[in-house]
């Protein structure tokens, strides 16, 4: 199966103006689709606006926008809304979060399965007064356990999967069917040393092998405990993430499309980033990777 590749970067410690460069550039490079993820900083509809208005191809979404911070009328308004200004290129991303990121701001948590129903629900009763947008955007959830994936089948247009294994990508497919949606984010490291790689990944990745939601997952596929803790086994950090060189990784990120992801999105662990297990942000643009694997260039 051809592989659709997709960048997803958070925006935060990049100025307005060096934000617009380095999406232009994404855009020459031939990405099909920048996502943008949401916990704190910049407030994602309006920045998929500003980005929108000052590119020509590329698509701008929000991976993912938290759905405890905008209420489904603002969300279904801003989707039809920046799809209208767009022609089209806007996708809604939409996910439950966790607690420990959405009750520090006030918010009581709710079960995603229940929550993800009733906002979707309402999502499709909400007045949109302005025109119609030609395209109607895309509407797309976050969720890796059979619940949520339950909801993308019979609800939403698609399925966003982060941090799985292949097996989860085709476990996915045959819920929610043949024809939705179903772009997967992929960490990778563009270094070729298995040792290096690896220890990069693990720092990457270690706020999301904490979380319980993640590891019910991994334990559903035959992986314990002890592939999660103290820094993840190189069996799970082989499954979850690519790294060595271009054609390593291209190689290691296909089957991800041949089990049926309609996007692989690339979110690159850096190597010169200040991981910190409190805080899954990665700020830092990694041009070596996403030159090193542009479409343009293959």
């Amino acid at each position: 199966m051809s592989m659709k590749l997709g960048i997803i970067q958070w925006t935060e410690g990049t100025t307005g103006e060096e934000l617009v460069k380095n999406v232009k550039r994404l855009e020459q490079l031939g990405y099909e689709e920048l996502w943008m993820p949401e916990v704190c900083g910049r407030e994602p509809y309006a920045t998929a606006g500003y980005l929108l208005a000052h590119t020509d191809r590329i698509r701008i979404s929000s991976g993912i926008a938290n759905v405890f911070g905008h209420d489904a009328d603002a969300s279904a308004q801003a989707a039809n809304t920046l799809s209208e200004f767009s022609n089209g290129r806007f996708t809604l991303g939409l996910g439950v979060s966790h607690p420990v990121l959405i009750e520090p701001r006030g918010h009581t948590w709710v079960m995603p399965v229940p929550k993800m129903n009733a906002y979707l629900d309402r999502m499709k009763e909400a007045p949109v007064l302005s025109p119609t947008a030609a395209t109607k955007a895309p509407v797309i959830i976050a969720g890796h356990g059979p619940g949520l994936m339950k909801v993308a089948a019979s609800k939403a247009d698609g399925l966003f999967l982060f941090l799985q294994t292949v097996e989860t990508v085709k476990n996915a497919r045959a819920v929610i069917g043949p024809d939705k949606q179903l772009p997967v984010v992929v960490r990778t490291v563009f270094d070729s040393n298995p040792d290096t790689a690896r220890d990069y990944a693990r720092k990457a990745c270690a706020w999301y092998m904490s979380q319980l939601p993640y590891q019910k997952i991994w334990s559903s596929l035959g992986y314990k405990e002890s592939d999660w803790t103290d820094g993840g086994s190189d069996r799970l950090i082989d499954a979850i993430c690519a790294w060595g060189d271009a054609d390593m990784i291209r190689e290691k990120l296909q089957p991800f499309a041949d089990a049926g992801a309609t996007q692989v999105v690339i979110y690159p662990c850096n190597k010169d980033e200040d991981y910190d297990s409190d805080s899954p942000m990665s700020v830092n643009w990694s041009w070596e990777t996403f030159e090193a694997l542009a479409p343009s260039k293959t």
